[in-house]
């Protein structure tokens, strides 16, 4: 049985829950909730699992903190024999539009310090992310106070939709492989 792990980034605790910076754990929390799953507090972090045509979802919420989410990867994909094609990062991103998606095969870490640790532990920038726009609508100074802010009203509405969204790329990229996804849903 082929097995993936999701990765969604966020921070533990109830005042980071509805942040932008925790778009990841809403992706993974949201997509549990569709399916009748729950999260278990394990070593590293908070699993799931979700088995689809003959293929194992391990879906992981560091409890790393952002910064130090690339010691919860690197201790899962070893756990679990996952190859580093097979793993999915979900994370927020100022330099896209809010609600825009985007999966790109590696790159740089862009000023995120969750993906910046994962690619220290990973010593790679060749693995799979899913970038969830959250807009760069601050004023100058203000970047931390934006991403650890909550979703505005407005936000909240079409978040639900984009949710939705979220988990059929997350299925797309387990069943129908990272260039397919790509193509489907980049830009959407």
């Amino acid at each position: 049985m082929k097995k993936f792990l999701i990765v969604g980034l966020g921070n533990m605790g109830a005042k980071y829950e509805n942040t932008r910076h925790n778009i990841g754990f809403k992706v993974l929390d949201y997509f549990a909730s569709q399916e009748g799953l729950s999260f278990e507090t394990q070593k590293l972090g908070d699993v799931t699992t979700y088995t689809l045509k003959g293929r194992t979802f391990i879906f992981l919420k560091p409890n790393t903190y952002m910064n130090l989410s690339g010691k919860s990867v690197q201790y899962w994909l070893a756990k679990e024999k996952i190859p580093l094609e097979n793993l999915l990062v979900i994370t927020d991103d100022l330099n896209l539009p809010f609600g825009s998606i985007r999966l790109k095969t590696k790159g740089s870490d862009g000023g995120h310090n969750g993906l910046k640790d994962i690619q220290d532990k990973l010593n790679t920038t060749k693995y799979n992310r899913f970038r969830f726009g959250i807009s760069d609508a601050f004023s100058k100074g203000r970047q931390v106070d934006y991403v650890l802010g909550e979703w505005t009203e407005e936000e909240s509405e079409t978040l639900k939709e984009r949710l939705g969204t979220s988990i059929e790329l997350i299925k797309s990229f387990v069943l129908a492989g990272v260039n397919n996804t790509m193509n489907a849903f980049n830009g959407k």
